[in-house]
């Protein structure tokens, strides 16, 4: 038989070998059908066939892939920084970081150096986070301020301010490393001249193999590195480089988590160490409103102040605004637009134009007035406080400045120091003096408020003078005293000036007493109305005073000034004015001293660094209450003393302006100023004589009733015109005068008071009928019914005839009986009682 055959025989040999290898029975009690178990060596090859299968399976999945490296160089994971102390207290070895450069795959991708794409370990910040618990890391609000750097160009822009905001000693600063440099974190530091007054915590967030990463690893790293710093550091504001300067990686994760874990980043321009070196003064909580603050600017044109306005927007543009957000900038234009306004207008760009070619939104909104007539002091007064309303008064200022104002390069470094400073510190709350601060003026002012006499600055007091200077230096002051030219005025005061003008204008001029004017016509007349707020809560402007003689934030040019419109008067030639053809044309003109006097002195802006004109080391910051207190008046008095004569103030003007009486107490809302005012309270209190006993609208109808057409004396403005004319309309339609209408309303009272008397009458009458006999009550009534049928001829009732130019809208039916229609009816009058 061949090896085939052999191998794979017929069914019939099959059949037959199987009949040959038939075991014997060797219990002969089983029946011959009985079922056999199968030959074990069948399932034997099926349980190896399983197995083989399996392995290779396990086999193929396991495959490593080219660019994978060996396991002796892939790195060992822990599972916890918990796991990581514990390791690092038993005998083994800690893993060091590694220094050899991982294997390069066969086809690696675009960027040739940077090529590996695995795990993300850091081997360094655990330690550092772990040393950094004292620092109450773990609480929400904190004093840790994060410098963050990719590269050593941005490292060494950032580590000088961030050692000088330690050395101020007023937040807990940190410095992390996260990019692919791979120096040893003391080489840095000694690169750049840190020694050990440098009180700043280092953080090294670099990943493992970092010089040769990704982009998108590199992106990543960064994302978890700033993840665990927010869980052992809670950073109130991350500080970093210019964009410009930054990896562009180290830029996207830096936003894009910052805003996921809703803190503020703050970029700082180009040379910040040079000229933003202020920002190491600020607290953590100024630091965090960076990003949240709004400033938007309020100019109002008047007519034919076109070299003003432009002079001033050319300052606002060339302004530094070292990488904040632009103002929002409103513009008042007047009925008349110059032909230069317009056309400076026209090409304005505001913000600038991005030159990286990201999309541009204007900033610029304009008004234009429509009616041609001079604005009454009213008016210019709602017009100019309505043109701005904040959407959120927290965090929303409006800068308000006048045309011939001229603006310092750095008057937005000024302004955000001082907004940040004042408004959002750490400590703002729980300062008294903080909370009467309405705004911040960057115009120190020359006059009065009353243009009366020179203003002279007070000097700083020798308590709170530094030691070794003189007392006579000079110092920022607190004034009770709006100012119109420059100032920045805080968003919930803006909103509670806004409550207060809505309620004094809507009180009537003929019955509010008048008041004198403090406020000089050169300055507009808006005011006149917050200085009496400023008076009644004792709020104070901040104003500056810088050593430099003749240096300003903001310079007031007084070449082309304009008086405001409201206070404007007609030019008219005067009487002693002399022919142009009687003047000598070799005569010099010249101002007469005695009757002229320079009252208002320009100052030149400022254009020296910031910090020169802050406080120096000794004293860090001017806080208010060590500032000297100016009333409106322009004398130095103290914050108590402030204090008091504002609580009298208010007390008059609830009185004597807001109609309030002795027991009136309202409650003081937030950004309002409804509890100085009591008329709003109650609109259907109304003073004047009163009706108690009648109820009029049942003898009249609804419309001559006296309850709601205002009779016979009302408060509100609106209720006394609208009885005017309802008077007006009566006598009209009834061809007689005012007087007559009242006339005729006090005749029907009369007669509604005879009916009541009557009727009382009757009910006496019947009560006293109740008690007669029954039988002869019924007689009588037999009479009455008897006497009801019949009707004289002259008691028939009949329409009135229409005199000759009467209307009829007063028709009365009247008896016909000439008697009756003759009879006279004695007036009520109000010297009856009503």
């Amino acid at each position: 038989m061949s090896l085939f055959g052999r191998v794979f025989a017929d069914d019939e040999e099959l059949g037959k070998k199987d009949d040959d290898r038939k075991p014997r029975r060797t219990n002969l009690n089983l029946p011959p059908w009985s079922t056999r178990k199968p030959a074990p060596w069948r399932r034997r090859r099926i349980l190896y066939g399983f197995i083989a299968c399996l392995a290779l399976y396990l086999f193929f999945k396991n495959i490593p892939p080219p660019d994978h490296p060996p396991v002796s160089l892939r790195p060992h994971y822990t599972t916890s920084p918990r796991g990581s102390r514990q390791r690092q207290q038993s005998s083994e070895p800690v893993p060091e970081t590694p220094t050899q450069k991982p294997p390069r795959p066969d086809k690696p991708p675009e960027a040739e150096k940077h090529y590996y794409d695995g795990p993300i370990r850091f081997y360094s910040l655990a330690a550092s986070l772990y040393a950094i618990s004292r620092l109450r890391g773990h609480l929400e609000s904190n004093r840790n301020v994060l410098f963050a750097a990719s590269n050593l160009h941005s490292a060494s822009e950032l580590i000088p301010i961030a050692c000088e905001m330690a050395s101020w000693d007023r937040n807990d600063v940190h410095f992390a490393l996260m990019g692919r440099d791979d120096l040893e974190l003391d080489e840095i530091t000694l690169l750049n001249g840190v020694d050990q007054d440098c009180k700043v915590n280092w953080h090294d967030a670099r990943p493992d193999f970092s010089p040769w990463s990704t982009d998108f690893r590199m992106e990543v790293s960064v994302s978890a590195a700033l993840g665990h710093i927010q869980k052992f550091m809670h950073p109130q504001v991350i500080i970093t480089d210019d964009q410009a300067r930054e990896d562009a990686f180290f830029t996207t994760a830096i936003r894009t988590k910052a805003t996921e874990l809703g803190r503020s980043v703050i970029e700082l321009p180009k040379d910040a160490s040079q000229n933003m070196m202020w920002i190491a003064r600020l607290d953590s909580g100024s630091l965090a409103a960076w990003q949240t603050t709004y400033v938007d600017i309020l100019i109002h044109a008047p007519p034919r102040s076109s070299g003003s306005l432009i002079r001033l927007l050319r300052s606002i543009e060339a302004a530094d605004y070292f990488g904040h957000r632009r103002p929002h900038l409103t513009i008042e234009l007047p009925t008349e637009i110059d032909p230069p306004t317009k056309k400076y207008i026209e090409g304005l760009v505001w913000p600038p134009i991005d030159p990286s070619a990201a999309s541009h939104t204007s900033q610029v909104t304009l008004r234009h007035r429509i009616p041609r007539r001079a604005s009454t002091v009213e008016e210019a007064s709602i017009r100019h406080v309505e043109s701005f309303y904040p959407a959120r008064p927290a965090d929303s200022h409006v800068l308000v400045l006048s045309p011939q104002v001229e603006l310092s390069p750095i008057y937005f470094h000024f302004l955000m120091y001082q907004l940040l400073e004042y408004k959002y510190s750490s400590t703002a709350p729980f300062n008294a003096e903080v909370t009467s601060l309405m705004g911040l003026s960057l115009e120190l002012p020359n006059m009065h408020l009353n243009e009366s006499d020179m203003f002279n600055p007070p000097m700083i007091r020798p308590e709170s003078a530094e030691s070794g200077d003189s007392p006579e230096k000079a110092t920022p002051f607190l004034w009770q005293a709006p100012n119109s030219n420059a100032a920045l005025y805080f968003g919930d005061k803006w909103v509670e000036f806004h409550s207060f003008l809505t309620s004094r204008l809507s009180l009537d001029p003929a019955t509010t007493p008048g008041r004198p004017k403090l406020v000089s016509a050169m300055y507009p007349s808006w005011l006149e109305y917050i200085l009496e707020l400023m008076r009644a809560r004792s709020y104070t402007l901040l104003y500056p005073n810088f050593p430099q003689d003749g240096e300003a934030v903001a310079t007031v040019h007084y070449e082309l000034f304009q008086p405001p419109e409201e206070f404007s008067k007609p030019k008219s030639k005067p009487e002693g004015d002399t022919p142009m053809s009687t003047l000598d044309p070799q005569e010099t003109f010249q101002t007469d001293p005695n009757s002229h006097r320079l009252k208002h002195s320009e100052s030149t802006p400022l254009t020296t660094k910031l910090t020169s004109l802050l406080p120096t080391r000794g004293t860090l910051v001017q806080e208010l209450s060590d500032l000297p207190f100016l009333s409106y008046q322009g004398n130095e008095q103290s914050s108590a003393i402030l204090q008091t004569t504002a609580r009298s103030f208010a007390s008059d003007f609830r009185r004597q302006i807001g109609r309030c009486s002795s027991t009136d107490r309202p409650e003081v809302e937030p950004m309002k100023a409804d509890d100085l005012f009591c008329n709003h309270m109650d609109k259907n209190k109304r003073a004047g004589l009163r009706l108690p006993d009648l109820d009029t609208d049942k003898l009249l109808p609804a419309w001559e009733s006296p309850k709601r057409s205002g009779w016979p004396r009302v408060v509100n403005d609106n209720d006394a015109i609208r009885q005017n004319e309802f008077e007006a309309h009566l006598s009209r339609q009834a061809g007689v005068s005012k007087g007559d209408v009242a006339g005729k309303f006090e005749e029907r009272i009369d007669d509604y008071s005879k009916e009541k008397k009557s009727g009382e009458k009757d009910t006496a009458e019947d009560n006293k009928a109740e008690s007669e006999d029954p039988a002869q009550k019924a007689g009588k009534d037999k009479e009455e019914n008897s006497a009801d049928d019949v009707k004289p001829k002259d008691t028939i009732l009949e329409p009135k005839k229409k005199l000759k130019g009467e209307k009829g809208a007063d028709e009365v039916f009247k008896p016909k009986n000439k008697a009756a229609e003759e009879k006279e009816t004695p007036p009520l009058g109000r010297d009856r009682g009503w």
